[in-house]
């Protein structure tokens, strides 16, 4: 009896363990209609294969006035990545149609609407450092911004 309950123990932390690695490999980031986030870093798991954004725009906003997205790029490309984006769009997600500098971006959502985007951990690591997340709607990336951290 006292082997069987050691097992179902064993088995019951290991299910624990593989859910808590998937929520590892995972964050929720909120945006606001005073265009900020509600992190400033990022900390991305090595051990994951790909890592999941969940952005939720908390604010009231349409995405036309005050959209947000999250675009994942090394941070010296930043400034390039939302140049291009302005001239790419709302209808483009803001983000240059197939800009090799973004790593992944999500689409841009308005006052109460949700979007996930996956990015692959390997890119990250390729990308090398450092790597920043940030909003390219038009002028949101002075405020909307963060740091990726591989762990």
């Amino acid at each position: 009896m006292f082997r069987k309950l050691m097992i179902a123990s064993t088995l019951a932390l290991g299910a624990a363990g593989a859910a808590h690695a998937a929520d590892a490999c995972s964050v929720n980031v909120e945006g606001n209609d005073a265009m900020r986030y509600n992190v400033a870093n990022i900390d991305v798991p090595k051990s994951c294969a790909n890592f999941t954004i969940n952005l939720k725009h908390a604010g009231k906003m349409a995405k036309n006035v005050m959209g947000h997205n999250v675009v994942v790029a090394r941070t010296a490309d930043m400034h390039g990545i939302d140049t291009d984006g302005i001239k790419a769009g709302l209808a483009a997600d803001y983000v240059k149609a197939g800009d090799a500098r973004v790593i992944a971006h999500s689409k841009v959502v308005g006052g109460g609407e949700t979007t996930s985007v996956s990015v692959p951990v390997a890119r990250l690591v390729a990308a090398g450092a450092p790597l920043s997340f940030f909003c390219s709607f038009p002028g949101h990336s002075a405020l909307m911004k963060g740091t990726v951290t591989l762990k």
